[in-house]
């Protein structure tokens, strides 16, 4: 699990650890750098959820945004299309 440097993260991974509410497999990684990045890649997805929270249906909000993050994965050279 990536996250920032907030103090209040080493303590709570344990907390849930003790409790048996979290794999003890589960690693705390605190690189203030890395979650930048995971967060500013969740942005384009937050923006288009606002405007969509009209939604009523799981299943057809699930499709959506599902859609929309394979086109970002696209445009950001994460995926390849393969000609058939």
């Amino acid at each position: 699990m990536t996250v920032d440097k907030n103090p209040a993260y080493p303590i709570a991974v344990e907390e849930l650890r003790k409790g048996k509410k979290m794999p003890l497999g589960i690693q705390l990684r605190q690189v203030k750098y890395l979650n930048n990045i995971v967060e500013q890649d969740h942005r384009f997805i937050k923006k288009r959820v606002r405007s969509m929270l009209g939604l009523k249906s799981f299943r057809t909000a699930t499709s959506i945004l599902s859609g929309i993050e394979a086109m970002h994965m696209v445009k950001k050279g994460q995926l390849v299309l393969l000609d058939k």
